[in-house]
Parts: structure tokens; C-alpha cells; sequence
């Protein structure tokens, strides 16, 4: 396969889930800022950083509010990571690798990126902020399902799972980073009240509440909820389960190309890192720094494929 080729769908998904991961954050933000409205500034504060929005937010807006932080990261042309202009990269690339693509997962791009400028063509109102959000994940998950039900399982598949959980691990990575200190290594077990706030908030980011309580009831326990995002096998948006999907898509390459990289190396590196922790360890070295390097590894292998296989040649 052509370098330009792999790196397109390397791309294409990666902003796709860059798109639905922004959701995500934006419903746990507005269902925490309606029911807790002493925590609003605070939250929109939150978002903006995972996001990594915040420099480039505040160079156009004075103050934080729901309305600027949701329409900055929906619809503002001037923010190259709104969902505006990552669908419409998502589809630039789509369009550039057209012949790698059956028909129905162009057609599912193309009709995702015609929907969602009819509805974000003007400022979304709160009240059908939810409505616009569940159609930019719904149109997302019409382009994986054709992915899935439609594609080969070749390289053109694997580049493609490459992006996405790459993407997905960095999301879950920099949601723990921002909200590091309320998973401090001095944990208690009866939190307070704002503590179970910002909990709450990063499960529901990764849409992961209700899968934790089926494993760990109501309570919220800080340490399993760590364990959870990082090291839990059967949870989808976990480090562990995002690292072990890059590593199954990138053996699969490795065994169709006969060829070994050093991006290999650097994915079995990072696999390793997760397995051989146990939550303890990780508090005991540093939650923060733990995440930190996790982040800036991940990176480095997300550029380490792209030199391997000759994205830009």
C-alpha cells in the first residue's frame, strides 16, 4: 500500500473518533454543569483542557460559559479541533483514498459530513445541545459500522484501527491527566462531595458509568476507578484494551509485510508498561507523571508509524 494511502485512513479515523470523543466530553459536561451549578465555570475549565483548547479559547473569549466552550469546539472555524473542521478532514481524507474504500463507508463519511454542517450551521441551543450531539455520534457510528461490515480485513483495516485507538487511548489518557488530582495516590475511600463530582464526570466522559457500577455496584471508589480506565482488559476505552488493539493491528501488518519496524518495538515498550503495573505501582511512582509519559510515548508511536510506513512519500 502507498504511504499517502495508509496515512489517509490512519487519519481519517482518528479525527472521526477525535469528533465523537468531543461529545463525550461535551454530554458529561452539560449533565454535570444541570444538576451541579456551583461546579459550571470549573467544568467548562475542565473540558477546555482535554480538549487542548484552552490557549487558543482564550485568545477569543474572556470568560468560560457553556454557550462559548460548546460552540468554540462544535462549530468555530477558527478552532482547527472543532467537530466542524475534524469531520471535514475526516472526509478530506476519506476523499483522497476513495479507492480504498467500499462504497458504503464513503457514503457513510460523506452523508456524516453533510448532516452535521446542516445542523451546526448555526450556534446550537442548550436545550438541542443533546439531540446534536447524540446525531454526531450516531453518524460516527454509522461510518465504524461499514467499516466493520463491509471492509477486508487487510491493511487497509488495520491502519484504520491503527488511528482509532490511538486516538481513543490519548482521549482516555489526557480526561485522567486533567482530572489527576481527584485520583491521587492519598485516596479515601469515603470522597467528598465534589470528589464524586469529578469521578462521576470521568466515567461519563468515556461513557463508562454504568459499566463500572455493573462491576463495582454504586459505590465510587476512586482506586478501581483508575484500575478500570487503565488496566481493565474488557473495558473499550481502557489504556490496556486500546494499546492491545493497536498491537493485534500493527502484528497483523507486521506478518503481512514480513517486515518488523520500530514502531513495533515501541508498541510491545508501552504494552508492556501497562501490564507489568498494578494500580498501587502506578500511585506509588506517580499517577500524573504516570499518564504524563504514557501521553507523550503514545505520540511518539503515533509518529514512529507514520515515518515506518511512509505517510507522506
Amino acid at each position: 500500500m502507498l504511504g499517502k494511502t495508509a496515512g489517509g485512513l490512519f487519519w481519517m479515523f482518528r479525527y472521526l473518533e477525535r469528533s465523537e470523543n468531543i461529545t463525550r466530553l461535551l454530554s458529561a459536561a452539560l449533565r454535570i454543569t444541570l444538576t451541579r451549578s456551583a461546579t459550571t465555570t470549573n467544568e467548562w475549565v475542565s473540558v477546555a483542557a482535554m480538549t487542548s483548547i484552552r490557549d487558543s479559547y482564550e485568545q477569543r473569549h474572556e470568560y468560560y460559559s457553556s454557550a462559548n466552550v460548546v460552540d468554540f469546539l462544535l462549530r468555530d472555524h477558527s478552532n482547527p479541533t472543532s467537530v466542524l473542521n475534524i469531520i471535514e478532514s475526516a472526509r478530506n481524507n476519506a476523499r483522497s483514498v476513495r479507492t480504498a474504500l467500499t462504497r458504503e463507508v464513503w457514503e457513510a463519511t460523506n452523508e456524516c459530513w453533510i448532516q452535521l454542517n446542516e445542523s451546526l450551521q448555526r450556534p446550537v441551543h442548550e436545550k438541542r445541545l443533546p439531540l446534536v450531539l447524540d446525531e454526531i455520534r450516531k453518524q460516527n457510528g454509522m461510518v465504524r459500522a461499514a467499516l466493520h461490515g463491509t471492509m477486508l480485513r487487510n491493511d487497509i483495516y488495520n491502519f484504520s484501527r491503527i488511528g482509532t485507538f490511538i486516538e481513543r487511548a490519548d482521549n482516555t489518557a489526557r480526561i485522567l491527566d486533567v482530572k489527576y488530582h481527584v485520583l491521587l495516590p492519598t485516596f479515601s475511600h469515603l470522597a467528598s462531595s465534589l470528589a464524586n463530582i469529578q469521578w462521576e464526570t470521568i466515567l461519563q466522559s468515556v461513557s463508562a458509568l454504568r459499566a463500572y457500577r455493573w462491576l463495582n455496584g454504586a459505590d465510587i471508589n476512586p482506586t478501581e476507578i483508575a484500575n478500570f480506565l487503565m488496566l481493565d482488559e474488557r473495558m473499550p476505552r481502557s489504556l490496556i484494551f486500546c494499546l492491545n488493539k493497536v498491537s493485534s493491528n500493527l502484528g497483523h501488518l507486521e506478518r503481512s509485510y514480513e517486515e518488523s519496524h520500530t514502531c513495533h518495538d515501541l508498541c510491545n515498550e508501552l504494552q508492556s508498561q501497562l501490564q507489568n503495573n498494578s494500580v498501587s505501582e502506578i500511585q506509588d511512582y506517580g499517577l500524573h507523571q504516570f499518564i504524563d509519559e504514557f501521553i507523550g510515548d503514545l505520540g511518539s508511536l503515533s509518529k514512529q508509524v507514520e515515518v515506518d510506513y511512509r505517510f507522506y512519500e
